[in-house]
C-alpha cells in the first residue's frame, strides 16, 4: 500500500463512514490536534524521564489514538469497530494526578511555564491538550459525540500541568509563581 492515495489533492478527505470533507472541517480541525498532541505527547515521552512516566505517556499517546478515531468516524453504524474511552482510562489519568499531586507542595498561585526543556513540552502538551478539549467541546454542539471524550481531554490537560510540576521538582527547577503587576 502506498503512503499517498491523491484522493486528498483537491483539498477534501474521508471519514470513517466514507463521507468526504473539506480539509477545514471542524471534524478534520478537531482530530489533527489530537493528532498534534500525540506528537508532543511522543516528544515528552523522548524525554530523559523516569520509566514509568513514560509507560503513561504511551498509554495516554494510545488514548488519544482512540479519541482520533472516534472524532474521524461519521457513522451510526460503522462497518469498523471505533475503539471508545472508558470510565477506566480517565480514573487512570486521575489516579496518576493524584500520586504526582502527593509529592508536591501546594499550589498557591499561577505558575510561569519553562524552567527546564522537559517542564516546558509538558505545558506545551498542557496547551494543545485544552485546544483540542475546546475543539471537541464545539464539535459536540452539533455532532454527537461520547462524553467520557471531552472528560478524558480535561482530565489529561490536569494530568500535563501536575506533571509539569512533579517534574520540575525532580529536576530542581525553580516554579516561578505569576505575580500580576496590579
Amino acid at each position: 500500500m502506498k503512503i499517498y492515495t491523491k484522493t486528498g489533492d483537491k483539498g477534501s478527505t474521508s471519514l470513517i463512514g466514507g463521507t468526504r470533507v473539506p480539509k477545514y472541517h471542524p471534524r478534520i480541525e478537531t482530530y489533527g490536534t489530537v493528532d498534534e498532541l500525540i506528537a508532543f505527547t511522543g516528544l515528552l515521552r523522548d524525554q530523559d524521564i523516569d520509566r514509568h512516566t513514560v509507560e503513561t505517556l504511551i498509554f495516554i499517546q494510545d488514548r488519544l489514538m482512540n479519541c482520533a478515531s472516534i472524532l474521524a468516524a461519521d457513522c451510526t453504524d460503522c462497518k469498523v469497530r471505533i475503539p471508545k474511552i472508558e470510565s477506566a482510562d480517565i480514573q487512570r489519568l486521575e489516579n496518576e494526578i493524584d500520586a504526582m499531586d502527593a509529592q508536591l507542595e501546594p499550589l498557591t498561585s499561577f505558575v510561569l511555564p519553562g524552567g527546564h526543556p522537559v517542564v516546558s513540552v509538558c505545558h506545551v502538551c498542557r496547551t494543545v491538550c485544552r485546544r483540542a478539549e475546546r475543539l471537541v467541546t464545539h464539535l459536540a454542539e452539533e455532532t454527537p459525540l461520547p462524553e467520557n471524550l471531552v472528560v478524558f481531554l480535561n482530565r489529561l490537560s490536569d494530568y500535563f500541568f501536575t506533571l509539569s510540576r512533579k517534574l520540575g521538582k525532580d529536576f530542581g527547577v525553580e516554579q516561578i509563581k505569576w505575580q500580576p503587576n496590579l
